[in-house]
């Protein structure tokens, strides 16, 4: 199975996220919400668009390689670009600055990923 290799790093991933949120809780000492605090803010929406997109994405690279008969390597590519743009687009909301070209290409490769794994999935599930 290709799936849960991406899944394991995705989750690796998403654990370092929320211990980010974790640490900047405590030097601000906000429990709830941001604080108003900027950099808590964009700690939070790093953590939380992770959690709002991945979780779909991973359940249809896994529909699809449960419909196949013989594992495809462009499931590879799939889990690949997920987390590449998972990781740019982390990358990008959590700078002060927020170099908007890595938050774009972070959100293209998330976008083609579930394009692509929704597209097959309704292939395979149709024929």
């Amino acid at each position: 199975m290709i799936t849960p290799i991406y899944a394991a790093l995705l989750c690796l991933v998403f654990i370092y996220l929320a211990i980010r949120v974790i640490k900047f809780r405590r030097g601000y000492k906000v429990a709830l919400g941001d604080g108003d605090e900027k950099l808590l803010n964009k700690a939070i929406r790093a953590h939380g668009n992770f959690a709002e997109y991945v979780p779909f994405a991973l359940l249809l690279m896994l529909m699809v390689e449960l419909q196949l008969e013989q594992q495809s390597p462009y499931l590879h590519v799939l889990g690949f670009a997920l987390l590449v743009g998972r990781l740019l687009h982390a990358y990008a909301v959590s700078q002060p600055s927020e170099p908007l070209k890595f938050r774009v290409y972070g959100m293209l490769l998330t976008f083609s990923v579930l394009i692509a794994s929704a597209l097959w999935a309704l292939y395979l599930g149709i024929f």
